[in-house]
């Protein structure tokens, strides 16, 4: 039996640059309930997947309480226990609940803070091959930086969830 539940189609939403968060043209993706954590390692289930489809430099943890982005790489977050309220997208972007067996997929320079968390919040995070993750915070310097280098982000070849032939291949192709 598969750990993905191959017919869910992800949600999408595009957040507009609010002058301090650069956010991306490209779509924020989120898959509700993708992966099947129905035993004792979810967080080794999620590395498993991520690494089946090219995506490496995991961590464990949570997401940070304060505003920020990454904008020299994309990155992948499979919520491995628990669930929490993460406004995506900057100051003016959308609180959304993500839980257990969800997938958000954020584009370079995707605005993310958690709000609250339950106590056994676990997330798995993982990035496309490429540069080094760096936390960036909204500041108009860094803001101006970032206009730079989040163009230059290259688009995955693999969706962390589905693999060659996901939704994120052909949304982020489209867009």
């Amino acid at each position: 039996m598969s750990v993905v539940d191959t017919d869910i189609e992800p949600l999408t939403f595009v957040f507009k640059d609010d002058g301090l968060v650069p956010n991306n043209p490209l779509p924020f993706v989120v898959y509700k309930k993708a992966i099947d954590l129905a035993n004792a390692h979810p967080e080794r289930t999620i590395e498993g997947l991520f690494g089946a489809n090219g995506w490496g430099q995991m961590w464990r943890n949570g997401v940070y309480d304060y505003l920020h982005y990454h904008a020299t790489v994309h990155e992948a977050l499979g919520i491995a226990r628990g669930h929490a309220q993460v406004r995506f997208g900057g100051d003016h972007g959308r609180e959304i609940e993500i839980a257990a067996g969800d997938v958000a997929i954020l584009p370079a320079g995707t605005g993310h803070q958690c709000l609250s968390a339950s106590k056994d919040f676990s997330v798995v995070g993982a990035y496309p091959p490429g540069p080094q993750m760096h936390v960036t915070l909204p500041t108009p310097e860094n803001h101006a930086k970032a206009l730079k280098t989040i163009p230059e982000v290259k688009r995955p070849n693999t969706d962390p969830v589905r693999g060659a032939d996901g939704p994120l291949v052909r949304l982020w192709k489209r867009a």
